[in-house]
């Protein structure tokens, strides 16, 4: 017998033995289903002048002043929400819902926000930005209740 016509009638059965598909017609491999990953959560920093215009360009930021009551009700950037940095893991699944929801942070100088920051980040929350201190924020804040 042909030596070429063997292997063609053992070649089919033996790839079913071992797990292997035979290519389709084309003589190309089977193009594989292309799942979407799930974003890596990052922790960024920014300048306050970045935050600034995406803040304004972009009104579902949520801003998050990491400091404590007092603090926030001293001075603090309009249409932020408080969340002390002492109670993001307690409070952010809460006052946070959505982890895929883009939160800038900020605090006095920069050090309570880049620990809150990443915290989230490490919470799985995917859009994460610090811009550092309140004090290095030139625009116009609040204050009051």
């Amino acid at each position: 017998m042909n030596i070429a016509l063997l292997l063609l009638l053992l070649l089919p059965g033996s790839l079913s033995l071992t797990g292997c598909r035979p290519l389709p017609a084309t003589g190309q491999p089977p193009t594989p289903a292309v799942t979407e990953a799930p974003p890596i959560p990052v922790y960024r920093k920014i300048s306050a002048q970045e935050a600034k215009a995406h803040l304004d360009k972009d009104h579902t930021i949520t801003l998050v002043d990491v400091r404590t009551e007092e603090e926030y009700r001293e001075k603090r950037i309009a249409n932020s929400i408080l969340i002390p940095d002492y109670e993001i893991e307690g409070q952010a699944a809460k006052m946070l819902p959505k982890k895929d929801q883009t939160l800038f942070l900020y605090c006095r100088s920069g050090r309570r926000s880049r620990a809150a920051a990443l915290k989230l980040v490490a919470m799985g929350y995917t859009n994460v930005y610090d811009f550092g201190g309140i004090i290095d924020w030139p625009y116009e804040t609040v204050s009051g209740k």
